[in-house]
């Protein structure tokens, strides 16, 4: 009689701590599910910013605007006729 008692109050207690690793498990999931999104949103951001970048390098690049700023903030030209050399050789 007395091991019913024991079998039964073992079971209890081994539904009841199923139980509540099976919550504790599903509320870490959720967590690590919310934190997963939280990084993918971090990421999408990151590659717009990218995205942006790499237009602004492309357009900073552009052979008129280095040309003009050589003009502008180095005081370059280009060399007339009368100052070039040609060496061959």
């Amino acid at each position: 009689m007395i091991w019913r008692w024991f079998a039964l109050g073992l079971s209890i207690i081994l539904v009841l701590s199923s139980a509540v690793g099976t919550v504790l498990s599903k509320h870490q999931s959720r967590k690590l599910f919310v934190e997963l999104q939280a990084l993918e949103t971090g990421r999408d951001d990151l590659e717009i910013e990218w995205g942006r970048l790499q237009l602004e390098q492309g357009t900073r690049a552009t052979h008129g605007r280095v040309e003009r700023l050589a003009r502008e903030r180095l005081h370059m030209h280009s060399p007339t006729p009368a100052t070039t050399v040609i060496v061959r050789p």
